[in-house]
């Protein structure tokens, strides 16, 4: 019977802690499965200058625009 004691609150620990974890990241936005990540105004940038929406030149502005 105490066997099943000890494991019963190793259980109950162990599920506080998961659950703490998780409220943790979901509440940073880095939750498993959810990027929660929006990307910074030079991701964007570099995003667009990929696709071609933006010229060499633009993304160079924009790049030295975003750093000060």
């Amino acid at each position: 019977m105490m066997g099943f004691g000890l494991i019963f609150w190793l259980l109950l620990i162990g599920g506080i802690v998961v659950l703490v974890v998780w409220a943790v990241r979901t509440s940073s936005g880095r939750g498993a499965g959810v990027s929660g990540h929006e990307p910074d105004a030079l991701e964007i940038a570099r995003r667009r200058y990929a696709r071609g929406d933006i010229s060499k030149e633009q993304f160079e502005q924009l790049k030295q625009d975003l750093r000060h």
